[in-house]
């Protein structure tokens, strides 16, 4: 099976966390959404029942959820972009994409989201 990826996605998790640069955004944790795709070769993954030829996301999404949690971020453009280093660090990972949603950040919209894309 030449050339072919494994694709995870983890999808809508949810989490809190300090997010912006306002006073009141500065001393209560908000609601924030993330959504992560994550590429790598699958060529060993498919002839193999194997764990160690597949990449660990409950590690992935562990490390996630402890930067966001335990992180304080002015700009929800740092917070995607930590999120999709932390998608990129394994050797494997050939691309991530990573989107961040912040929900009630407008008065009149759902979310107001953010959206990064890393190649290796």
């Amino acid at each position: 099976m030449p050339n072919s990826h494994a694709i995870i996605n983890i999808t809508n998790l949810r989490l809190r966390t300090y997010i912006g640069f306002n006073p009141d955004e500065q001393t209560k944790q908000q609601d924030i959404i993330i959504n992560a795709e994550i590429h790598y070769p699958a060529n060993k993954l498919c002839l193999e029942d194997n764990i160690d030829n597949a990449l660990n996301y409950k590690l992935i999404a562990k490390k996630i959820i402890h930067h966001v949690e335990e992180g304080k971020f002015l700009l929800l453009e740092k917070l995607v972009s930590d999120v999709v280093n932390i998608c990129s660090e394994h050797d494997w990972v050939s691309y991530a994409r990573v989107k961040i949603d912040k929900p009630h950040a407008l008065r009149f919209a759902d979310s107001v989201s953010l959206s990064l894309e890393q190649y290796k």
